[in-house]
């Protein structure tokens, strides 16, 4: 059997694995040339096609001098794309001047950037200026980890009235954030599934991960999390891309990470196996009303400590005490099996309301 008979037989394998509804978006961070563009779309094309195809028109830049987009022009070479190989265009827009640019050129995808999703003022103009085009929008993650934020920009297009509002999540700038090119935060994300059940969320492994060789255990992750897809940036030669070359993948690499993926349904037809997952559930449940009820003595007796530090006038903090707590509990941790860092994050924050406690009983006494 040659090695393309294996791909191909990998290929018709990882289709029938895939979700039906998977939304895929595909291609270059930024259209740099019409050679560029359409070798590209190709190469996709081939294992992906009914992939949605992304390439940056416009491209905002921290500074000035950089590659800023190819600009209106670009936009030909996405329905050249289009008319050759069937795959969708997307591109990001900015400002209503791109919206007027993308309906000129029957473009009828488009995200919104996380430059720009963090500005309310912007994500109104482009919602006004797409009220009543009929174009499906991807909302990409506001640069900080603001949720209140993405899901504004995103009512705000849902409520100029577009049908078809999706959100791509990115993740979010952070001073330490490594391995990664930005933190995850997968916690967010669920948050946003949480508050709009509804919504698809896409995710974004290229700019998550900074990295090809991170992209494939990302999208690994987002899959387990059940995302409704993925978006991943693909060049036809990622070394000389003009944007973002260190996290671009080649379009064979590209089928090589989707092909690595292990797809799992959120339910299961065995009815041995619901049941299972029932009984074990049932017992977590217990054991969580168990950790409430220990929460509640804790709290009982923070606040017996609280009424005896006011009594004998002693500070609420005490960083001996504190730092007593962070060594106890980490050596717990270790010996149980735990992670140390889970262990640590838990007890900051039964630590501040710890305080809070303490320190509302404090206000009570002297207000009274």
């Amino acid at each position: 059997m040659g090695k393309s008979d294996e791909l191909l037989m990998q290929q018709n394998s990882t289709a029938e694995l895939q979700p039906k509804d998977a939304m895929y978006i595909f291609g270059p961070c930024s259209a740099e040339s019409r050679d560029q563009v359409l070798s590209t779309a190709r190469g996709i094309a081939q294992h992906f096609p009914g992939a949605l195809f992304r390439s940056g028109i416009w491209k905002p830049r921290s500074r000035p001098g950089a590659f800023e987009g190819i600009g209106e022009a670009g936009l030909t070479w996405l329905n050249e794309v289009k008319t050759e190989t069937g795959l969708e265009p997307i591109t990001e827009v900015a400002t209503p001047a791109h919206v007027e640019a993308i309906l000129r050129h029957n473009i009828k995808y488009v995200w919104i950037g996380a430059r720009t999703s963090v500005n309310p003022f912007s994500v109104q103009e482009l919602s006004d200026s797409l009220r009543g085009t009929g174009i499906t929008a991807f909302v990409k993650n506001p640069v900080n980890p603001d949720l209140a934020l993405w899901i504004g920009a995103i009512e705000r297009l849902m409520g100029a009235g577009l049908k078809d509002v999706h959100a791509i999540h990115r993740g979010f700038y952070a001073h330490e954030s490594a391995p990664f090119r930005n933190a995850p935060r997968w916690e967010l994300v669920i948050d946003l599934k949480t508050a709009l059940p509804d919504l698809k969320v896409i995710c974004d492994a290229s700019h998550i991960s900074g990295n090809p060789e991170l992209i494939a255990d990302v999208a690994q992750k987002s899959v387990d999390l059940d995302f409704q897809g993925l978006m991943i940036e693909t060049h036809i030669n990622p070394q000389a891309a003009l944007s973002d070359a260190f996290q671009q993948v080649t379009p064979d690499r590209l089928f090589e990470i989707i092909c690595s993926l292990k797809f799992r349904s959120a339910s299961s037809s065995d009815h041995q196996a619901i049941d299972k997952l029932t009984e074990l559930r049932n017992r977590v449940d217990a054991t969580d009303d168990a950790i409430i009820q220990a929460l509640l003595s804790r709290m009982s007796l923070i606040r017996q400590i609280g009424l005896h530090k006011l009594k004998n006038e002693m500070t609420i903090f005490q960083l001996q005490r504190w730092e007593e707590i962070l060594q106890r509990t980490s050596l717990a941790a270790e010996a149980s099996g735990l992670s140390a860092e889970f262990v640590k994050c838990l007890w900051e924050v039964i630590h501040n309301e710890s305080i809070r406690i303490q320190h509302d009983l404090f206000n009570t006494s002297e207000s009274s």
